[in-house]
């Protein structure tokens, strides 16, 4: 969802005709070729051999397409590759076959030894063909690729290239495993050769004019914010609604601990948030400074006062929440060197309700120690809805009772083309069903984490992705449907079966599969999606926690019912739906009806959300609005919360955290709505007012764009009065994460930025013209004024995190990216800067040992460079030339 390609996006930012990408080659898998020279078949330790010691790399060309791009695909966009195999020994079999994910599908391969075939998806398989020679000790054999649109990161070169002969297990090709750097812990791909040309690998186009993040660059980013750790002293994250520091009176000592006292409320709702004042090293003691948590029922319900004075700190709520924030901003203000608080008062609420955070299990799983780390930091921040996509495409990640395979076969990928016991290879997991990207939640722990969110105000919303984006369920089901038939139990196959067996439709995903659609005119899909949501409304309720709103999904439909017997039928029989074109429309509505008649609320992402007919919605809907800013998404953002939804900003070019924070081809992520998202970009972020973003941003390809809020036909309505946002909610898709760690490095500082801009309204935002405008470089509305106030208002932030914030990371274990460094070399001297003033900087010359940077240093001529050091002094971020 969101993520590899967006096709009609991305035909549009180059300014195309939208059209769908050409159906994928879909090859049946026919026998490998017979030996062409070898006299017998491959032994396993044969194989094994030619893994063990066969060195692929990949090498991207250029990115500027030419006349031999294929015209009729990916709009006529291509980029050009080398895919080269290098054996240290004579090798002459040819029975074999590599399979590897691809994941901008290959056009065409210009070679006389090899065959590529697209497979599914991202899979492809390289092959010898009749011409395949043998490999000569030493030799390496290269095979130019063309591949639709283009290649812009390193890390889009996925791992796990794995050998396949017949009657042997799959052996993956040891030069094709990620490694780890030592020093930054992240991922390392050693047959990945390295980016040196910015005009043909690192740009997308002639026009585009985004420069690299070189130390340079970055350098001048940073040059405004200064180092000052007083903008931090009384600083806390996210702002508090009023804050008035008590100078005359001295600060409150914590290092003896607080004396907590509950007065009309009680100490479980906020076990949990004094858990981590204990983190910080502020413990619960008789003797420490007494702390009184007061029920004040006329307060918000996630409002709070907070009183520090000299030997006695109050927190007033009217509820858990309530009390739970107040001592999150206690916290915020501990400065954990020398747990020391200024007095102060704070009266404080938030300003959206719904402010969340977007994590996908389904492409690659993630643990449920990492799910608990994040519901902790979430709660440490005010975020208060925690969206886990637990079914897509590429994996199940939720057990369901009474449908054992959607886990048994849906929840892992391994190399079983015939998928009866579990999905083919995807994302580069390789063959191994027992990798760490493979795993699901048990129903325990799906009830453990529901109860371990609520305990920190946090409500858990499940989606799994319907009809698109459905084949890890369709190909589960049907795996259930051979085994049922099997046993001559007809009835309980076709139960819940996912497809028409009849249905002809040709048709392509964004993500290239041609099968991962379910079928909305069959009653098995409904009686199955039934099936599900009351099976996770029972986890719910097991819980203690009512399920209040599921999202469907209904996003990114290629449709697979225009050729449907099924769909015929049921169009013929039903002339209220429509036509076919309506079919996609009609599921979303009766799945949202039925969850309304369940109680339960409907959401949806924007796009499949953008096809219903109001009229036979609910009244109650939650919508996800994806929508580049810089394609006018505003107005699809207007349009759905002028019907009276919850509309939910999850604006990709700046709340997508699987997008790069630098535009660097080494910085992990996607990039197809943006290829730069730090932290000052989030932070600038005009939520209230969407088009105004458009006088301070610019597009992909760093273009100037303006974003039309006029009223009319051939645009758009503005935002009414009577709506707002409902809230705002970053986004971690996982194709191109597969640990843990790089979750935590994607997601972490960005959050502490999506909880700034969920609970506080800066008084920099432009306001909103309801009457509507033309907002873009030149339109004036966001002016000097409001420009300095946001970078002051960014310098202490910065200085908050830098000096004080993200050392309380360090102690409660999250790996958050330490920055790159900006840098230059002026007249023989080194100058150096960080996004965030107060981490450490390090250099080095040449090959010698790392120093500590202190301030401008003579260098000389030789190569330097420098790196950042994490707030606890112990790890080190990434190292970048300086030029």
């Amino acid at each position: 969802m969101k993520t590899s390609a967006a096709i009609l996006l991305l035909l549009s930012m180059i300014g195309v005709s939208a059209c769908l990408p050409q159906e994928p080659q879909q090859v049946s898998q026919p026998e490998l070729p017979a030996p062409q020279s070898s006299p017998a078949a491959l032994t396993q330790s044969e194989l094994q051999r030619f893994a063990d010691n066969l060195k692929i790399s990949y090498r991207v060309l250029t990115n500027v397409s030419d006349d031999q791009c294929a015209r009729d695909r990916a709009g006529g966009r291509c980029f050009q590759a080398e895919i080269s195999l290098a054996s240290p020994f004579e090798f002459s079999a040819a029975d074999w076959r590599i399979y590897f994910s691809q994941m901008r599908p290959v056009q065409s391969l210009n070679s006389s030894e090899f065959i590529i075939n697209h497979i599914q998806g991202d899979l492809h398989s390289i092959s010898p063909s009749a011409g395949f020679s043998g490999f000569k000790a030493g030799e390496t054999k290269v095979l130019p690729i063309r591949a639709d649109f283009w290649q812009l990161s390193e890390v889009d070169a996925m791992p796990n290239y794995y050998l396949v002969a017949p009657n042997l297990q799959p052996v993956v090709i040891a030069s094709t495993q990620l490694q780890q750097d030592p020093e930054t812990g992240l991922e390392v791909r050693p047959y990945m050769v390295a980016f040196t040309d910015e005009e043909r690998q690192f740009k997308r186009s002639p026009e585009d004019n985004l420069p690299w993040a070189k130390a340079n660059v970055i350098y001048e980013r940073n040059q405004d914010t200064p180092d000052n750790a007083e903008l931090a002293a009384d600083s806390l994250l996210p702002t508090p609604l009023h804050q008035e520091l008590l100078p005359e009176q001295a600060p409150v000592d914590l290092k003896k601990g607080i004396s907590p006292v509950f007065i009309g409320t009680q100490r479980a709702p906020v076990a949990a948030a004094l858990a981590r004042l204990a983190r910080l090293g502020v413990r619960e003691d008789s003797a420490g400074v007494a702390l009184e948590l007061v029920s004040d029922p006329s307060l918000a319900s996630e409002g709070y006062r907070l009183d520090i004075a000299a030997g006695a700190i109050k927190i007033s709520a009217a509820g858990a929440a309530g009390f739970s924030y107040g001592l999150s901003s206690l916290a915020s203000l501990l400065d954990p060197d020398s747990l020391q608080i200024s007095a102060m008062r704070i009266r404080d609420e938030p300003h959206y309700g719904f402010r969340g955070l977007h994590l996908d299990l389904a492409r690659n799983f993630h643990s449920k120690q990492l799910l608990l780390k994040l519901i902790d930091a979430m709660a440490a921040y005010k975020l208060n809805r925690l969206h886990l996509h637990l079914a897509d495409d590429e994996g199940w990640r939720l057990e369901i009772d009474g449908l054992p395979e959607l886990t048994d076969i849906g929840s892992k990928r391994c190399h079983d083309l015939a998928e009866d016991n579990c999905l083919l290879p995807q994302l580069g997991s390789g063959p191994d069903p027992d990798s760490a990207v493979n795993g699901f939640l048990t129903k325990a722990d799906y009830v453990e984490l529901l109860q371990y969110a609520a305990a920190r105000q946090i409500q858990v919303i499940p989606s799994m992705d319907m009809p698109g984006h459905s084949r890890a369920a369709i190909k589960a089901m049907e795996a259930r449907y051979r085994r049922l038939l099997a046993k001559g139990d007809s009835k309980g196959a076709t139960e819940y079966r996912l497809l028409d067996p009849e249905d002809k439709t040709q048709y392509s995903s964004v993500q290239y599969y041609n099968d991962n659609t379910l079928n909305v005119c069959l009653e098995s899909t409904f009686h199955f999606v039934d099936k599900v949501i009351d099976e996770i409304a029972k986890l719910h309720q097991s819980a203690g926690v009512p399920l209040q709103l599921y999202h469907i999904g209904a996003d990114e439909t290629a449709g697979a019912w225009l050729e449907s017997p099924a769909c015929e039928a049921l169009l013929a029989a039903d002339s209220s739906i429509g036509d076919k074109q309506h079919l996609g429309a009609y599921f979303i509505e009766r799945v949202s009806t039925m969850l309304a008649s369940k109680g339960i609320t409907p959401a949806g992402w924007s796009d499949g959300m953008g096809h219903v007919r109001a009229d036979r919605m609910p009244a109650k809907v939650q919508s996800n609005s994806w929508d580049l800013l810089s394609h006018q998404g505003h107005r699809v953002a207007h349009r759905q919360a002028n019907l009276g939804w919850q509309l939910v900003l999850s604006t990709p070019e700046v709340l997508y955290f699987d997008f790069p924070y630098e535009a660097d081809p080494k910085e992990h992520g996607y990039y197809w709505g943006a290829r730069q998202n730090n932290s000052r970009h989030l932070f600038n972020f005009m939520t209230d007012n969407l088009p105004a973003n458009a006088e301070q941003w610019t597009d992909i390809e760093n273009r100037p764009y303006s974003a039309d809020d006029r009223a009319g036909e051939q645009v758009s309505e503005p935002l009414r009065p009577e709506n707002r946002i409902a809230g705002i909610q970053g986004q971690i898709w996982s194709e191109t994460l597969r640990s843990d760690e790089l979750v935590e490095y994607m997601a972490f500082p960005r959050l502490l930025m999506l909880a700034e801009r969920a609970w506080h309204k800066p008084d920099w935002q432009v306001p909103y013209q309801y009457q509507g405008a033309i907002y873009n470089a030149d339109s004036g509305f966001f002016n000097a004024e409001l420009k300095l106030a946001q970078a002051q208002d960014w310098y202490r932030i910065a200085n908050l995190l830098g000096h004080k914030e993200l050392k309380k990371l360090d102690l409660t274990g999250i790996g958050y990216r330490i920055p790159t460094v900006g840098a230059r070399i002026s007249e023989g001297r080194l100058y150096a800067n960080l996004i965030f003033p107060g981490l450490g900087i390090e250099y080095r010359l040449g090959e010698g040992a790392w120093q500590t940077y202190q301030g401008s240093i003579e260098v000389g001529a030789g190569p330097v460079q420098v790196r950042a050091v994490g707030a606890d002094g112990k790890r080190r971020g990434r190292s970048l030339q300086v030029q």
